[in-house]
C-alpha cells in the first residue's frame, strides 16, 4: 500500500496533519515530497524551514525533471528564533495569497524547544505560545482552504512500565492535528514503517512499509 493509499488520497485539505518520528526517518524528504506533487498540480506551498535543512539539491533528486517549473511554485522562509516563528504564522494571511495549496512548518517544534532550553522557567509560557501558533494554524487551514503540515520531533517518554517515542510537546500537537503518521525505523536504514495514529476518518491505525531513496519516500514493494 502507497502512502497516498494510506491516507486516503493524499495530505487532506483544510486541515493540520502531524509527521513524526526520529532522525533519519524521512521526515523532510515526505514534506518536500508533498510540496512537489502540490506544485505538480500546479499549486503553491509555502515552506517555513525552522532547522535550516530544506536543500536545493533534495528538491532536485524529489522532483527530477521538473525542477525548473516546480521551484517557482516552493515558497522558502527560515525563521531563526521562536519569535521570528511567531511572527511568521501571524502574517500567514497576506503570505497565502492566491493559488496556495499547502503550507508545511519543519519542524514546528525545534525553535521551540531551544527556547524553552534556553529559559526552563518559561516553559508554561512557551507552551502557551505554541498552542497559539497550532490554533492559528488550523484556523487558517480553513479559512485559506489549504493543508497544513507539521514536522516534529520526538522525545523519550518513561512510564513505571514502557518506554515510548513521543513527539515533542506531545498534547498540544495531538490536540490539533487531524491526521497524524509516526515514521519509524527498522533494521533496515532503507526502511521505515509509517503508522496513521489518526485520521479524519478515524478506524484503528493503520501501518505502511515505505523505502527511502534519493527520489523521496517510496512504496516498499517486496520481491
Amino acid at each position: 500500500m502507497h502512502i497516498d493509499k494510506l491516507l486516503e488520497g493524499g495530505i487532506p485539505s483544510e486541515s493540520v496533519s502531524l509527521i513524526y518520528g526520529e532522525a533519519e526517518t524521512g521526515k523532510t524528504a515526505l514534506a518536500i515530497q508533498c510540496a512537489v506533487n502540490c506544485a505538480k498540480q500546479g499549486y503553491k506551498t509555502l515552506f517555513v524551514d525552522c532547522d535550516g535543512i530544506f536543500s536545493a539539491k533534495r528538491l532536485s533528486q524529489i522532483a527530477s525533471d521538473s525542477f525548473e517549473a516546480i521551484a517557482d511554485l516552493i515558497i522558502l522562509m527560515r525563521p531563526s528564533s521562536f519569535k521570528e516563528q511567531s511572527i511568521v504564522i501571524d502574517r500567514l494571511g497576506g503570505y497565502l495569497s492566491k493559488n496556495f495549496g499547502l503550507m508545511v512548518v519543519d519542524t514546528i517544534t525545534s525553535l521551540y524547544r531551544a527556547r524553552v532550553s534556553e529559559f526552563p522557567g518559561k516553559a508554561f509560557e512557551l507552551n502557551r505560545e505554541l498552542n497559539r501558533q497550532l490554533a492559528y494554524l488550523a484556523q487558517t487551514a480553513k479559512i485559506q482552504k489549504v493543508a497544513v503540515l507539521m514536522v516534529s520531533q520526538v522525545r523519550t517518554a518513561f512510564t513505571e512500565q514502557t518506554v515510548s517515542i513521543e513527539p515533542v510537546a506531545t498534547r498540544v500537537l495531538k490536540f490539533w492535528a487531524d491526521t497524524i503518521i509516526n515514521l519509524k525505523l527498522t533494521e533496515n536504514p532503507q526502511l521505515v514503517r509509517a503508522v496513521l495514529e489518526k485520521s479524519r476518518s478515524g478506524g484503528q491505525p493503520t501501518t505502511v512499509t515505505l523505502r527511502i531513496e534519493e527520489s523521496g519516500i517510496n512504496e516498499y514493494v517486496v520481491g
